[in-house]
């Protein structure tokens, strides 16, 4: 009998491996809805949905590996690299989703809640104030009208799969929706700056890295507390703290 693997799992979400097949299980219904419609409309290499039912997404596998983890090193070469951006290019130039995504929150939103998070993280002595100004000043850039584009909206490295030179499936659809293109592109380079270079060649066209740098801030400054509070640790080597003290 396979056993069984436990992928990742808190309080929202967990999922799990049975073979070569993964169980999602979601409190949230909408968020197995969500991954469904935007499977079916992006035009990338998708997971195959085998069966769902209330709260559980049952996926197949897909080949190949991940380009590496955050807080690891890369395994993926610059060919691959280039061929994930590519491949994100392929998703943002698809006609738009019906919802709005993780990646499309209104500047307005996004300022209050990166504040209230701030101001959190100094309170409660979770990361040093110096820290937080500084990483505050530079997701500031972040913070600017934007064109609405089809988005993954969590395009963490884990998420995208290679084998070779080609992108063989990309996971983990429950925040795609309509959004900012550099939300994705920031968060698939998110602690692998070596290889922002490689992904926007494949990428194929001008983006600004000042914005780039800023989402890099703004994402790590609004997940910290939250990492902590699940049972993950931002702290680890290569990890969300290191990002922001990157920026010092």
């Amino acid at each position: 009998m396979d056993e069984v693997e436990v992928v990742v799992a808190h309080s929202e979400r967990a999922t799990l491996r049975v073979g070569d097949v993964f169980l999602k299980v979601d409190a949230d219904q909408a968020h197995i809805d969500v991954e469904v419609e935007a499977m079916s409309l992006a035009p990338v290499p998708t997971p195959k949905v085998l069966w769902r039912k209330p709260h559980v997404l049952a996926l197949a596998a897909v080949p190949g590996t991940t380009l590496g983890r955050l807080g690891g090193p890369s395994t993926g070469s610059p060919a691959a690299w280039a061929a994930a951006g590519a491949t994100i290019r392929k998703l943002h130039d698809a006609p738009l989703p019906p919802r709005t995504g993780g990646a499309g929150r209104s500047i307005v939103a996004l300022a209050a809640e990166l504040d209230a998070e701030c101001e959190s993280l100094v309170t409660n002595g979770v990361l040093p104030a110096d820290l937080v100004t500084r990483n505050r000043r530079v997701a500031e850039a972040a913070l600017r009208p934007w064109a609405p584009v089809f988005t993954h909206g969590d395009l963490q490295i884990a998420h995208v799969f290679v084998d070779g030179g080609e992108v063989t499936g990309i996971i983990d659809w429950s925040e795609a929706g309509q959004g900012d293109a550099l939300h994705d592109l920031a968060t698939f380079t998110l602690g692998h700056e070596e290889h922002l270079d490689d992904v926007i060649a494949g990428y194929g066209t001008d983006v600004d890295l000042d914005v780039i740098h800023a989402w890099w801030s703004l994402r790590s400054l609004l997940v910290v507390r939250w990492l902590i509070e699940h049972g993950f640790d931002p702290f680890a080597p290569g990890c969300e703290v290191d990002v922001l003290r990157s920026r010092m």
